[in-house]
């Protein structure tokens, strides 16, 4: 199966800190194990499927990488 594919009718959702007044923001989808981005200034457009493990490795790494050098 596509991952892509997964994502049709996805609930898509964005930042609460998103400003109303700009559209450069990224929404993000879940469905079961896949993590969808899209570009919400183009929601009929391309987007982009990872698997929540890869997610959370990302997420893992940002953290690692804005804490202060010890």
């Amino acid at each position: 199966m596509n991952p892509s594919s997964v994502l049709n009718g996805a609930r898509w959702r964005k930042s609460t800190r998103s400003q109303a007044e700009t559209q450069n923001c990224v929404e993000l989808a879940r469905v079961g194990g896949v993590i969808g981005v899209r570009d919400s200034k183009d929601p009929d457009g391309p987007h982009l499927a990872f698997s929540l493990k890869d997610v959370r490795a990302f997420i893992g790494g940002v953290r690692a990488a804005d804490q202060p050098d010890a």
